[in-house]
């Protein structure tokens, strides 16, 4: 785990830091330098805005980049402007432009990757959000790897994962807390995205400490429901020992109380994962019509 946490603060905080930095206080000697240097610092940016996890270090301090970033430009460019347009590059110099245009080129097919996920072509269930106390943050979702792991397992692609994020925009108290009191989410009350019938449950395993998981049962207590009119099966896992309040063969209404989010399963965190799942492949979801992706709030 430490090395996801080192992984969160290099993307989100020390990347575009340098590139942010490098423009400001570089000296360009044309502005053909300066240019290759900005569409690089841009789109890493942008991909860092984007595609972060900012529930582990803050969700508003995503907008501060852009803020860094725009000044940046001001004040390079303040410099740069005389300057003329191309020059006889030395080997240092060369040299320095080959790394950007390396760095322009990955973070532009990442870019593409990250806006290809904000949409589906695929035909998308309705629910009702199923958490209704705060501010929720989505951890993964979308339609490709860069913003959704989950997209890579076939049963469980456009799954979510959920958390609840505080006025500071952070998913709990310190980075990597052991007590699951400090994550904002847990405990929170889970209610049935639909009118349906309760399919199947399970209750009884132990909420873990973080990093311990339970790869062996990996949905941990969980609810699994379909809904009036669909044939797929919505699963809402990872709840909290005991909670679960139904049991297969119920009928249940849209708001319903299911259970409460716990951290049972194969999750590394406190968090509520759901995801719809037809014929063993995963379905669309829509919330009021949103198809939500990584670092989509949900108020409520």
């Amino acid at each position: 785990m430490t090395f996801v946490i080192l992984q969160v603060l290099v993307i989100n905080l020390i990347l575009p830091a340098v590139f942010i930095y490098s423009l400001w206080r570089g000296s360009f000697e044309s502005k053909l330098e300066w240019l290759i240097q900005l569409l690089a610092t841009t789109l890493l940016t942008v991909w860092v805005f984007l595609a972060g996890r900012w529930d582990w270090t803050g969700y508003y301090m995503r907008y501060a980049w852009l803020v860094f970033l725009a000044a940046a430009i001001y004040l390079s460019w303040r410099k740069t402007r005389s300057r003329p347009f191309r020059i006889a590059f030395d080997h240092k110099q060369k040299w320095s432009m080959g790394v950007c245009v390396v760095v322009l080129l990955v973070f532009g097919l990442y870019n593409v990757f990250v806006i290809s996920s904000l949409t589906t072509q695929d035909d998308a269930i309705a629910l009702s959000f199923p958490l209704k106390s705060g501010t929720y943050y989505v951890g993964q979702g979308g339609n490709h790897v860069q913003m959704n792991y989950h997209q890579a397992y076939s049963p469980q692609e456009y799954a979510l994962d959920i958390v609840k994020i505080n006025t500071l925009g952070l998913r709990a108290h310190g980075l990597y807390p052991k007590d699951l009191h400090q994550y904002e989410i847990y405990g929170d009350r889970l209610f049935s995205p639909c009118d349906g019938e309760v399919l199947e449950t399970r209750g009884d395993l132990p909420d873990l400490t973080p990093p311990d998981t339970d790869p062996d049962q990996p949905e941990g207590n969980y609810v699994a429901l379909t809904c009036d009119d669909e044939e797929a099966v919505i699963y809402i896992c990872h709840m909290q020992q005991g909670s679960v309040a139904v049991a297969e063969g119920d009928v249940v209404r849209e708001g319903q109380l299911l259970g409460t989010v716990g951290n049972s399963g194969n999750t590394s965190e406190p968090h509520l994962h759901i995801h719809a799942e037809k014929d063993g492949e995963g379905v669309p979801i829509r919330f009021g019509g949103r198809f939500l992706v990584r670092n989509n709030l949900m108020r409520k």
